[in-house]
This record gives C-alpha cells, structure tokens and sequence, in this order.
C-alpha cells in the first residue's frame, strides 16, 4: 500500500507506485512517475517529470531536479544534489529576472542498481552507469561507466565494484566480488560480468 506523510507535498499529477513511501516534509512534482516500493526521505524533492524504477531509495534532503531519470534499484544517499542546469544565473545578461523559459534543462541519468552516496553532486548532463558506486562527497562532472567507483572533486574512478557494492579484487586476469563470488572481465576501461556463471 502507498503512503503519503502528512507533511509531504505530493502533487496529485504525480504517479506513485504501489508500496512506495514519500516520508514527512518531502515534495513530489507534477507528472513524476515513482515505481513499485520506492522510498523519499524526509525533506527530499523530486522535481516536474522525474522517473524513478522500482525499489529506488531517495534519502533524506536529496535534491532530485528534472529531467532527472533514475532506474530501478537506485539509491541517492542523504543531501546528494542531482543539478539540471549548465549555465546556471538568475538573471539575463540585461539584469532581467531568468523564467523557467529562458535555460533549457538537462538531467542526470542514474542507470539500474547505481549508489550515490552522502553529499555527492552529480552536474548535469552525466550519466551514472548501472552497479556504479559514487562516494559520499564527490562531485561528479563526467560520466561513471558500469561497476566503477568514483571518489573525489572532480570525481575520479579509483576502482571497481560488484552488484552487491563491495569493491573487487583482481586475480588471474578476473575481478572478484569478495561477497557474491561473481567474476568481471575488464576491457578497455569497461568491466563485465561473465557470462554463464553461476
């Protein structure tokens, strides 16, 4: 069954899945679609037409701007900032006062299973590949390939990680997941599961 806070501001053209939860104090925009079992955190937004799949987490003062798309099984940590505008200003070059029709905006893509963590901004337009891990505190200006963890301002990747986020250890030629016991092959800065393993 939904559930809407009573604090929460949920637009009645937005769509919310069955199971999911906004939590107090939070906004759902107009014509945001919100999948099965998802979860807004106390105080975050979600802004006009964002899509978030299934069982995505949005935590805690988490700031998710249009045309943000998030897939399923994502998870946006506490105060992270999903930005949507590369040139921001408040005002035109003439001093007058910018409408929402004067900037064009651009999202951030968050692909199946990505984490962000705590803090972390990703600038639009970036693309978050799926598995990927973003560290609490990065700034993230380029786009994360699949499986990548990134760290730091800019954000660099600084290794590999598996679906269930633990980082890999190579051997053999192989990446490792120390908890699931699933294996990657790497090429050319991009990293795979094997296929047919079990």
């Amino acid at each position: 069954m939904t559930y809407i806070a009573d604090s929460a501001d949920v637009s009645e053209r937005a769509t919310l899945g069955e199971g999911t939860k906004v939590w107090h104090l939070a906004q759902v925009r107009e014509d945001a679609v919100l999948g099965a079992h998802c979860i807004v955190g106390r105080g975050a937004y979600i802004g006009t037409g964002v899509s978030m799949g299934e069982n995505s987490k949005v935590q805690n003062y988490a700031l998710v701007y249009e045309p943000a798309r998030l897939g399923e099984g994502v998870f946006i940590g506490p105060a992270v900032v999903l930005t949507n505008d590369t040139y921001p200003r408040s005002i035109s070059p003439d001093g007058s006062l910018k409408s929402a029709n004067d900037w064009t905006p651009v999202g951030v893509t968050i692909e199946d299973g990505a984490s962000v963590g705590a803090r972390a901004v990703c600038v639009a337009p970036v693309t978050i590949g799926a598995w990927a891990t973003v560290a609490a505190g990065a700034v993230v200006t380029k786009d994360v390939p699949p499986f990548a963890l990134v760290a730091g301002v800019p954000a660099r990747r600084l290794g590999w990680v598996g679906k269930a986020g633990q980082p890999l250890f190579e051997r053999d030629g192989l990446w490792h997941c120390p908890e699931t016991g699933e294996k990657y092959s790497e090429n050319e800065e991009a990293l795979k599961p094997i296929e047919g393993q079990k």
